[in-house]
């Protein structure tokens, strides 16, 4: 019984050596998104919350859009290594008498290879001028972001 009882030991030490490590992914650092734009996130505080600036690109189609804060926060990768998160772009513009607002909802991922990619939605709205333009004020689409390195 002592040999097996060993064997056992042996088999479970050598089965949690050579387990794979599961990446985490942290929003941290510079991002691209399928559109040129940038993003640049700050460390994560203490309860997951971050900050940082969002640079719009080319092909973005606002060529007035100068770079603005954004705020948001993601889910604690302790209790899930590909976490969702949101975050809030509120827009600096050259014309400062527009307001506009995005916020982007999705989650990062790590494939097998270790490379991460957020997969987000966003939703952007524009200050309407009455309730009756107020169909007008909001659009939405996707954007998948690629960590800059």
């Amino acid at each position: 019984m002592g040999r097996s009882a060993f064997a056992l030991v042996l088999a479970l030490a050598l089965a949690v050596c050579v387990a794979p490590v599961e990446r985490k992914c942290l929003l941290s650092g510079s991002w691209r998104s399928d559109t040129s734009c940038r993003m640049v996130v700050s460390t994560l505080d203490k309860d997951n919350r971050f900050s940082g600036f969002y640079l719009p690109g080319p092909a973005a189609g606002y060529s007035e859009l100068l770079t603005s804060p954004l705020e948001g926060s993601q889910q604690d990768t302790e209790l899930v290594p590909q976490p969702t998160f949101s975050f809030t772009v509120n827009w600096k513009l050259q014309d400062s008498e527009t307001a506009r607002t995005s916020v982007f909802l999705g989650q990062c991922y790590v494939d097998p290879k270790g490379e991460e990619t957020l997969h987000a939605l966003w939703l952007l709205r524009e200050a309407a001028d009455s309730p009756a333009d107020d169909w007008k004020g909001t659009r939405i689409g996707t954007s998948t972001f690629t960590r800059i390195k």
